[in-house]
């Protein structure tokens, strides 16, 4: 039985099963949305233990609820079969991007599911050198594993969070009226809202013909264009702040890491300097663009998130 979805030219056969680790994360719980949104079957693996009101908000949606200790890969296992594509949104350090996402894969092979899409979403990390940004070194050791392993896998790049622009990312910064920037002010970024990389993300889950690599990008906005934008959305001019050299930057980076290890913290203060390191590089740029692969999809640029903001 084929019928399409009324949000792309997917065709979604015999209503196909989709598994989503880290359904109860920001990124995981809107990729369950969107694929309940277009008619997937879809079962929210959870850990043991989870907060009430997060499966709550899974069984809001209808969703089968597989709660799972990890430590037990049977359990896993038998939770993926049927399945016909394992998207995981795993967000964690090496236990969890490494270790546990080895466990979800494992567990999606011994299930015979066809295809897993890893918990990536970020920066074309496969342009980068290893040690220049640690949690995009744990996507790459992971990909180690995931490229020898017996199934069909598609990472999908977006950038950053578009969302970030208004939140802990020092880019835009309200008060100051100012957008930092670091070397070149028209190095071109690529940014990506959460809701867009999860509609797309949901898209390609339903996608049997996905590549390996999926890359899109909401919007591309230099420092310059950010600047502008800023002036325009919230009336008030915003100016560019150059704050120095990207040698410079890979000399705070490293003394702060120094300074603050914070090795067991998920967003120390230098990782989010290494991730803003690697945009104003230039090197991680997001090339060619998958956005038309799924007709429907409105993407939300970097205006449309400023003008949610009250500049206070």
């Amino acid at each position: 039985m084929h019928r399409r979805s009324p949000f792309s030219n997917i065709v979604i056969v015999n209503d196909p099963t989709i598994v989503v680790a880290g359904a109860t994360g920001n990124l995981g719980g809107r990729i369950v949305r969107a694929l309940v949104e277009r008619g997937a079957t879809v079962k929210a693996l959870v850990r043991e233990g989870a907060k009430r009101e997060k499966l709550e908000r899974l069984e809001a949606l209808r969703v089968t609820i597989a709660s799972v200790d990890w430590r037990d890969a049977s359990q896993v296992t038998a939770a993926c079969l049927g399945a016909s594509c394992v998207v995981s949104a795993l967000a964690g350090l090496r236990d969890v991007i490494v270790d546990l996402q080895t466990v979800l894969l494992d567990a999606a092979i011994k299930a015979r599911v066809p295809r897993f899409i890893p918990s990536d979403y970020s920066i074309d990390f496969t342009k980068l050198q290893p040690g220049e940004n640690r949690n995009l070194d744990l996507r790459r050791d992971f990909h180690k594993r995931l490229d020898q392993a017996s199934i069909r896998a598609t990472t999908i790049f977006n950038g950053a969070f578009a969302d970030m622009l208004i939140g802990r990312m020092p880019l835009i910064l309200f008060k100051l009226r100012r957008v930092l920037y670091w070397g070149n002010e028209d190095q071109r970024m690529d940014f990506t809202t959460i809701d867009d990389t999860a509609v797309f993300t949901a898209s390609a889950a339903l996608d049997p013909s996905t590549p390996r690599f999926l890359r899109i990008a909401g919007d591309q906005r230099t420092a310059r264009e950010l600047a502008a934008v800023a002036s325009e959305t919230t009336g008030k001019e915003f100016r560019l702040f150059r704050a120095g050299s990207l040698l410079m930057l890979d000399t705070l980076i490293r003394i702060a890491r120094a300074v603050t290890p914070g090795e067991k913290k998920l967003y120390p203060a230098w990782q989010g300097m290494q991730y803003m390191r690697n945009m104003f590089d230039g090197r991680a740029k997001l090339e060619p663009l998958d956005n038309d692969r799924y007709p429907g999809i409105r993407w939300r640029t970097a205006r449309d998130v400023l003008s949610g903001r009250q500049l206070k």
